[in-house]
Formats: structure tokens, C-alpha cells, sequence
């Protein structure tokens, strides 16, 4: 793994040079000519390291100065999803510049700004094949003094700090066993839900959690949801809302499950689809299966899981149910 974090790293490290003008160069250094990129909305999917500039690199470079990588969470891990045979990185924290131009018609602010991220990638034989790259483009809109939405987040607004440990960028390699129990307790917590969600009598929310994080848990929520803590609050101000707005969840699977030590996570291409049918987000009710591109990274205390990062990709889902964020920002 640690040849694979060193590919990854040192392209973090080249982009630190990066500017609209040069940055597809600098990206075809370190990806292949054929790399797969998966963007949120308005980005999409992108093959090859022109289409990835043209589409987010450029045009965020272009609007962002003196930008900085504020890597909070880095680790390797050994795909679950294709037996273990892919290597990937994951990488977490902020993007943080001065915002000086309009991007996305996010009006410029003149001042620092953080742009949350979260990153996969998959190396293969010394360079990127796929990529991954997830922003929270709500939580920048509402650094700018933009507030989109239809109803108040139930949990709060901030710009997330990286694990209470400060271990998060896990530079040497990790006991396997600590891998291996990581990625049990992520997996148990997927069937939990699955549990609870297909149960005729399904266990209290509390109890349901609790056989799986702490009872001091940070859920750290993408910006339309908010971030929350303690098992209580956590049910109080995103699990109820969620469960009681929305229904007919199905499991898409993931393109990506993986850990190292205490750290894991994962992405999907849509990981969830589901329907809205008490109203979400301050969205009506509709019928519309839409769509949940999400992340979540974790990290683990003991045998509970005690933090998680996520990330959805909130204007893609909104806009299924037609409600275009972007468009109505327009000035």
C-alpha cells in the first residue's frame, strides 16, 4: 500500500502547482490517458485527464487562488468490492482558497473559503484509473451567504474538522488485524440498517446504533443535513427526518469498500434510491425515484465506530425531483 499512497501523494503534491491553464498536464502526469472520474452534479463522469480539467479542475482553479489541500484523512486499502483486488487511496478533508470569481454561480466572496472533498482512487501499475471526487457544494453556497434550501438543516452548519484522534493520514502501514476489524464493524452496520429497515419488529433506533458506535458519535452530515452528536441527537435531528421522509430504500451496492487500522469507508454510483414521500429537505412529497451518490468515511474507537464523514451528492438528488439548485442561483 505504501507505493500506491506514494503514487497519490505525489500528485496531491504537483497539484499544489496547478492553475486553469496547466492543471489537465499535471493530471495526465499521474493519471492514465483512459481514467475513469466520477463528479457530482453538475460534473458527472469524465474519462481522461482533459475532460476531468475541463469539467471541475479548470473552472474551480479559475475561481479559487492560492489554493490550498487541507488533508485531514488519508489511507490505502484493498477493494472488498472486486474480492480485494484493487488498490485504492482515500483522501478527505477541505480544499481551501480565496474565492475570488464566480464558480458554478456561486457569487465570489473576496475571502477564504473551504470546499469539503472527499477522494477516491484506484492505482494500478504506477498511475490513476479511477477516480472519485466529491465536494459539498451546499456548504460552500452557504459560506457564501447563499441559502438555497427549502427548510433549516436539522443538524448544524460548520466546517468540519478532521478526527478528535489527529490520526487521520495514515503514513506506515497498519496491523491487518485492526484492518480486518474495521471493515467487519462497516459491514455489520450495513446489515444493521438493512436489519432494521426489513424487520416486522425492529429494534429501537437507540438500541439499533448502539450495537455499533459510540454513544459520544459525531455524525459529521453533508450541508442540507448537518452535522450531529451522540446516538440521540443523531436520531432526533437526521436519522428520524430521514426515515420518516423518505421510503422504498434500495441498496445499490458500492464501487468501493475498504480500511486500514482504524480508518475505513466507502463510495457508490448510486449507492441508494429512494422515494420522497413525507417530504425531505423542505421538498413535497413526490413519487420520483431519485438517486443518492454518497460517501462515508469512518473511524473506529475500540470495537464501536465513533466518527463519520459524509458526503451526498444533494444537487443530484434534488434535481431528480426537480428542483435545480444551480438554476436558481443564477444571477
Amino acid at each position: 500500500m505504501q507505493s500506491v499512497k506514494s503514487v497519490v501523494q505525489s500528485h496531491y503534491a504537483a497539484m499544489t502547482q496547478a492553475t486553469a491553464g496547466n492543471v489537465a498536464d499535471i493530471l495526465g502526469q499521474s493519471h492514465a490517458a483512459n481514467c475513469h472520474w466520477y463528479g457530482m452534479h453538475p460534473f458527472h463522469e469524465q474519462c481522461g485527464p482533459a475532460a476531468i480539467a475541463e469539467a471541475f479542475w479548470a473552472p474551480f482553479l479559475s475561481a479559487f487562488s492560492r489554493v490550498q489541500r487541507r488533508e485531514d484523512i488519508f489511507f490505502a486499502g484493498l477493494n472488498e468490492i472486486d474480492g480485494f483486488q484493487g488498490h485504492w487511496t482515500c483522501s478527505m478533508g477541505h480544499l481551501m482558497g480565496l474565492f475570488d470569481r464566480p464558480f458554478l454561480n456561486i457569487p465570489a466572496t473576496g475571502k477564504m473559503a473551504f470546499l469539503r472533498y472527499a477522494e477516491f482512487n484506484k492505482v494500478e501499475n504506477g498511475r490513476i484509473t479511477r477516480s472519485a471526487l466529491f465536494v459539498d457544494l451546499l456548504h460552500l453556497m452557504l459560506q457564501a451567504g447563499l441559502n438555497p434550501l427549502r427548510a433549516a438543516q436539522t443538524g448544524v452548519h460548520v466546517v468540519q474538522p478532521g478526527p478528535m484522534t489527529h490520526d487521520g493520514i495514515v503514513a506506515s502501514g497498519q496491523p491487518q488485524t485492526e484492518t480486518d476489524k474495521t471493515l467487519a464493524l462497516i459491514n455489520q452496520l450495513i446489515g444493521s440498517i438493512d436489519h432494521a429497515n426489513a424487520a416486522e419488529k425492529p429494534p429501537t433506533p437507540h438500541d439499533e446504533l448502539a450495537s455499533d458506535w459510540t454513544d459520544d458519535m459525531i455524525w459529521w452530515g453533508p450541508a442540507g443535513i448537518g452535522a450531529t452528536y451522540t446516538i440521540d441527537r443523531y436520531i432526533d435531528q437526521h436519522q428520524g427526518p430521514f426515515r420518516n421522509g423518505l421510503s422504498g430504500r434500495a441498496f445499490n451496492g458500492h464501487l468501493c469498500r475498504m480500511s486500514e487500522g482504524h480508518y475505513g469507508g466507502f463510495f457508490g454510483w448510486p449507492n441508494l434510491t429512494l422515494t420522497n414521500t413525507n417530504g425531505f429537505m423542505g421538498i413535497p412529497a413526490n413519487d420520483v425515484r431519485a438517486d443518492m451518490r454518497v460517501v462515508d468515511v469512518y473511524r473506529r474507537s475500540g470495537d464501536k465506530l465513533a466518527e463519520n464523514w459524509i458526503f451526498i451528492d444533494m444537487l443530484h438528488f434534488l434535481k431528480m425531483q426537480g428542483v435545480d439548485i444551480l438554476a436558481e442561483i443564477a444571477p
